[in-house]
Order: C-alpha cells, then structure tokens, then sequence
C-alpha cells in the first residue's frame, strides 16, 4: 500500500496562506481539532508548500504572529512512497500530518488518522493493543488548575493527560480541550532600564527611550479554573486483549488519539493512535 491510497486529497484539505497571521491557523485548530495545519504560498506559478503550524508553536510562542515565522518545516513525501516508510518516520519522529507534495505544489496530506483509518479496515493485524500500549501513562490530578496542567503536558511532552480523582480514573485532558478555551490577550510590560537612555553608548538608534517606557505584549492566555471543568469526563476504556484492528475502530467511531487501556476497575496503560502504527510498520 502507499500513501496515495490513504491521504487526504488536496481539495479536501484546509490550508492556511502567506502572508497570514496566527489567528488563521488558531482558528482552523480550534474548529477542526487538529493538530497542525499546511501553510502554503500563492504564486504566479501556483501553490507552493511552505510548511506546517502546530498546535504547540501557537501556545508556546505567543508573542509571534505571522504565519511565515510559526511554520515548521516538515518535510514532504510524495504520493507513491510506501505506506510502511511513512509509519515508521511517524513513529520515530513523531510527525502526525505529513504533507504530500509534487514540484513543491501541495497535494495532500497523509496523517496519523489516515493510517488507523487504514488499520481499522484489516481483519486482523497479528497484535493486540497490549503489544502497542504503553504503560507509561501521564496522569493529572482533577482539581489542578488548567495553567498548571497545559505545562504539564508540555514538560511531558504528550498531547494528554488521564485525569484522576480521589476514586480513580474520572476522565481524559487533552491539548484539544485545552486550545478550544484558549485566547490571545493583548498588553504592555514596562521596560524598566532594558531600553537604553538617550546617553546610553550601547543604544542603537530607534530604540533609544527617555524616562520610563512600554513594550507592546502578546501573551496565551488560560483559564484558570481546575481541569475537571474542561476535560472529557465520559471517556473510552479499552482491555490490552482486544485486537488492534478494532482499537483502531474504536478511535475513529469516537473522534479520539488516545485510549486509557484498563484491567478490571485500574488503569494498567495508555493506546495513543500512534501506537497503532506498529501495525503496518
């Protein structure tokens, strides 16, 4: 199988354009939950690839606004490479949307739920989500603030969070929830001494300030409420026996990257989508 067997069509995928701002590609993650977005160019000669926007370059880089400067590059592939190549630089690089490009004209998009779609339609892969799993699970407790959770799972750097209570698991914290209340504030910070003074001999010119001065900043800001406000509470649990094929349908019928795997009434271990990729690797 290759990849132009399972991507998503050109026609069917949202780009954002230079020039653009933040707010472009902001909107489009926060209505669509995904996890990035292509960034294209138009010129004379057509569309032109420029790269990727993530989630996590809007949250951890607020005070930058052009679309030209929060794009990544991600490199391509192209629409015959085999599936099995693109699921393994997936599962080392941990790149989940992989940009499909001709002559540098974008022509799709291949993603982590491109691949567990295809999964979901094999009668049976050899593994069980217990052979993918990790039992490795990022946890946060329910009434921690939403601010100290989004830093969390940065630190963690894992786009969830299982949320428990005092009688065990109560729910899941994702980088989706946390994007959809998410907004970006405008304001000043003074300056103090770190402009120069007229007479300062480092001053460069243009940046010279005389008495006290501001500086325009730009910060993301969350609420502070705890995270059993904004997590899922009705969440999806799965058994490690169960066949990946179907875990795979399970994220698909229900919209979601991440299974908390349970034995009995305790958590034994976490299937992210992206697990599933070892699958077809």
């Amino acid at each position: 199988m290759n990849v132009g067997e399972i991507m998503t069509e050109r026609a069917d995928v949202v780009a954002v354009e230079i020039p653009g701002t933040r707010d472009d590609a902001l909107e489009y993650l926060q209505d669509r939950a995904f996890s990035s977005v292509p960034v294209i160019k138009k010129t004379d000669g057509g569309e032109v690839y420029r790269g990727i926007v993530s989630r996590g370059a809007l949250i951890e880089r607020p005070d930058e606004d052009q679309l030209a400067l929060l794009a990544s590059e991600v490199d391509p592939t192209t629409s015959e490479t085999e599936l099995r190549s693109v699921a393994e630089r997936m599962l080392v690089a941990g790149d989940r949307r992989v940009p499909v490009v001709e002559d540098d004209r974008l022509e799709g998009i291949v993603t982590v739920t491109d691949v567990v779609r295809a999964i979901a339609r094999e009668e049976d892969t050899g593994l069980t989500v217990a052979d993918v799993a990790s039992e490795a699970v990022n946890c946060v407790y329910a009434e921690t603030p939403l601010t100290v959770a989004e830093r969390e799972l940065s630190h963690a750097g894992v786009p969830y969070a299982v949320v428990l209570d005092d009688e065990g698991t109560t729910g899941i914290l994702t980088e989706v929830d946390i994007l959809a209340v998410a907004r970006v504030v405008e304001g000043e910070t003074e300056t103090g001494e770190s402009i120069a003074n007229q007479d300062d001999e480092w001053a460069w010119e243009g940046i010279k300030a005389v008495g006290n001065s501001y500086m325009p900043t730009r910060n993301v800001e969350i609420p502070d409420e705890s995270v059993s406000a904004f997590m899922t509470g009705d969440i999806v649990s799965i058994s490690g026996s169960l066949p990946v094929a179907e875990a795979a349908k399970l994220m698909i019928e229900h919209g979601i990257e991440q299974i908390p795997m349970m034995e009995g009434n305790s958590l034994a271990g976490i299937v992210q989508d992206i697990h599933l990729l070892e699958a077809v690797r």
